[in-house]
């Protein structure tokens, strides 16, 4: 492990809104502020918003910033990507936002019935071979469904047509009222606030000419979810690494790394 990744751990370490729960820890230990993230950490009686795979924590940083009046927390198992946003919101003393370092698969061990209003997905890995890992699946809607309130809004933005599609599907054969969908979220004629926040991954992927979709949905309480079972086209393209963003190439139209 190189010498700035442990420097970031140790500041992570001290900061007073990072809270850091590996599997191993969580067993051991439990969560106390499960159900009290309210009254215990924020203060106050706001909606909170979980930002799931959060990289860098750009939206999470971004959102509490338009959104004061709402609680937001960062969830990302990778501590050295969530060290930027959590360094930021800490210089820039926002009140609302927390960052949480552990798996995703086990935010209701985090989280009480009721206590999240809203998840956004950003960016996230499409997991086109294994749908258990896929994070807009119907094993991660029961997840989510555990932790959220009313009817619990659902932000899904990717670059991916596997995802989007494969989401859109999931939310039509689960019958999840659709609020809002678009395969080209930039020509869609949405005026939001929101659109002026891009990701790292997001600024990669419009920089190789790619299309963003955007799918955000209602994930009401229900007792039976289907997986759709239809055949969906899997994308043509891989990701790069962040060093080679400025080194983009094609190859018969299709990108390489």
């Amino acid at each position: 492990m190189g010498k700035n990744k442990l420097a970031k751990f140790a500041d992570m370490e001290e900061y007073p809104h990072v809270f850091q729960y590996p599997y191993a820890v969580l067993q051991e230990r439990g969560f106390g502020m499960k159900g009290k993230w309210n009254g215990s950490f924020f203060k106050n009686d706001n909606p909170t918003v979980l930002e799931l795979g959060c990289g860098k924590g750009e939206y999470t940083v971004g959102l509490a910033k338009l959104f004061p009046d709402k609680n937001f927390i960062g969830i990302d198992i990778k501590g050295a990507r969530m060290w930027t946003g959590a360094k930021q919101s800490l210089e820039e003393k926002l009140p609302n936002v927390a960052f949480l370092r552990t798996h995703i698969e086990l935010i209701t061990g985090f989280f009480a019935k009721g206590e999240i209003a809203e998840i956004w997905i950003t960016f996230p890995d499409p997991q086109m071979n294994r749908v258990n890992k896929r994070l807009t699946s119907t094993r991660f809607m029961k997840l989510y469904r555990r932790i959220l309130s009313g009817n619990g809004v659902i932000h899904l933005k990717t670059d991916s047509n596997f995802m989007y599609a494969y989401t859109c599907e999931m939310a039509k054969v689960n019958s999840l009222p659709v609020l809002f969908r678009s395969d080209d979220l930039y020509h869609s004629g949405l005026e939001d606030n929101i659109l002026n926040i891009q990701t790292f991954y997001e600024q990669q992927w419009l920089s190789r000419g790619l299309n963003i979709k955007y799918i955000k949905f209602e994930c009401p309480d229900k007792d039976n979810w289907v997986e759709p079972d239809a055949k969906i086209e899997k994308d043509p393209y891989r990701s790069y690494g962040r060093g080679n963003i400025l080194n983009q190439s094609t190859e018969n139209g299709e990108y390489i790394s």
